[in-house]
């Protein structure tokens, strides 16, 4: 069987189990609340904790400028919003085998649905952060536009790139439980290093150039297209091959890496 008809296998298992991946995610994102008091709530909360203290420390405490005359607040939360999704995605879908390690050793059970899974309670999060931006565009008196339907089109980019990844390091976790320390370093540093909190413009071409290899960055911009500066996405068309390009040869990968190393799940764990 050749790799592509293996890889189209493998996403038709993906839609036959959607209805098991839908209830599973609810009960990860339902699990987070046992026992607190302010059940849902934390889930304004702590976005807007964190939306907070980071304005704070770059508007008032850097002295951080509007954005081409956008308020910075508004500016920051579209880069935010798009980065902690990816990163809440890797950081959960990496431990998400080992996690369910009694699942996994189910004969009927197919772990490929966990990152998935992780990746659907993630967004359901996710729209949280997008209220947040809503509501800060609306209280800055800025421009309402159907270019916000756009962020649809990134946010489907970023799920396709996260997805591959997922399979990759949660594969790779289950043997070498070193993986999880790795993928915690990693994102950290791509978090400084991706332009959320500074513009790129103040890099030379050359450096620009370097930074725009990282395809995270394709879609922080793009959600800044599609709620602040409305630029569609067909404007860069080279940036947006290479996006794609780059997305779904992970997403390969990460799917054939993933069924390579399965049937030794339940061996290791």
């Amino acid at each position: 069987m050749g790799i592509i008809q293996k890889f189209i296998n493998f996403l038709k298992l993906l839609h036959g189990q959607r209805q098991l991946i839908w209830t599973m995610a609810k009960r990860e994102v339902a699990s987070d609340y046992i026992g607190s008091f302010l059940g849902s709530i934390w889930t304004f909360v702590r976005p807007l904790v964190m939306i907070g203290v980071f304005w704070f420390v770059f508007s008032v405490g850097f002295k951080a400028k509007p954005m081409n005359d956008v308020p910075f607040a508004v500016w920051l939360t579209a880069g935010i919003a798009p980065w902690f999704v990816f990163a809440d995605i890797i950081n959960g879908a990496t431990s998400s085998i080992v996690n369910n390690a009694n699942l996994v050793k189910k004969t009927l059970f197919q772990p490929q649905i966990l990152p998935v899974v992780k990746i659907v309670s993630c967004l359901m999060t996710h729209s949280v952060f997008l209220f947040i931006l809503l509501g800060l565009i609306l209280l800055q008196g800025m421009e309402f536009s159907l270019f916000f339907l756009q962020f649809f089109y990134y946010l489907a980019g970023l799920c396709v790139f996260a997805l591959g990844i997922a399979w990759i390091v949660s594969a790779l976790h289950v043997f070498l439980r070193d993986v999880g320390q790795l993928v915690g370093v990693i994102l950290q540093v791509g978090f400084w290093l991706t332009p959320i909190f500074w513009d790129i413009n103040l890099m030379s071409p050359k450096i620009q150039s370097i930074l725009k290899l990282n395809p995270i960055y394709y879609v922080i911009q793009g959600y800044r297209d599609s709620f602040i500066t409305f630029v569609p996405f067909w404007h860069h068309p080279l940036y947006t091959l290479y996006f794609w390009g780059m997305s779904l040869m992970v997403l390969v990968v990460g799917a054939l890496i993933f069924q390579k190393l399965k049937p030794q799940f339940a061996d290791v764990l």
